[in-house]
């Protein structure tokens, strides 16, 4: 059984504002470096003109992240990317993603007001961030008559279960995601129409 863990339920955008240079924290859920990295191309193009997007992430269960990156984006080294990376884990929050784009105001911050600037901003976008309990999910197919098509549908709506494919032939095969606490009544229940779940 994987275990429960936080992550976002929304998006949120936070600016700070540190000796004229402003700092906008953006704080968003990502599943992969792919998704973290569409983020990051978003946030670049809504902000081009700031002169840093410093990031950080943490995919999976935070307490033993699947894989966490960070970025100080021309920054000196360790002053953005690993200040919001250690505000991710120690509010051990997964699946989550803040970027922090800067605009210079003119008045250096020196390395320690780099760390503080940025951690504030990462603290800032963490805190008005709702949370929500990642369910862990197992995948599998369930092959079954079209008149238990909508039946099926139906359970799955009823127990978190989502339908993330359909192959139409002879039979229905759907390709389904379920918590993986429901997998066992998904079964049985998949028996009592005549449905058959395959792993």
């Amino acid at each position: 059984m994987k275990a429960l863990y936080p992550t976002p339920a929304n998006a949120v955008e936070v600016i700070s504002e540190v000796k004229k240079s402003r700092f906008i924290a953006y704080a968003t859920s990502v599943v992969d470096r792919e998704s973290a990295m569409a983020q990051l191309e978003l946030v670049r193009a809504k902000y081009p003109d700031a002169r840093h997007h410093c990031w950080a992430y943490v995919l999976g269960n935070p307490v033993s992240p699947r894989s966490a990156a960070m970025n100080d984006d021309g920054e000196p080294s360790g002053t953005a990317g690993r200040p919001i990376l250690k505000v991710l884990q120690h509010k051990a929050i997964g699946d989550v993603m803040i970027i922090v784009s800067r605009y210079f105001g003119g008045v250096k911050l020196g390395a320690g007001g780099l760390v503080r600037a940025y951690s504030s901003a990462a603290e800032l976008s963490v805190r008005a961030l709702k949370l929500t309990q990642h369910v862990p999910t197992t995948s599998c197919k369930v092959r079954c008559g079209f008149a238990h098509e909508q039946l099926i549908r139906h359970w799955l709506e009823q127990h978190q279960g989502h339908v993330t494919g359909a192959d139409y032939g002879e039979e229905v095969l759907l390709k389904v995601d379920v918590p993986v606490a429901d997998f066992e009544p998904l079964v049985a229940f998949s028996e009592s129409v005549d449905a058959i779940v395959q792993q």
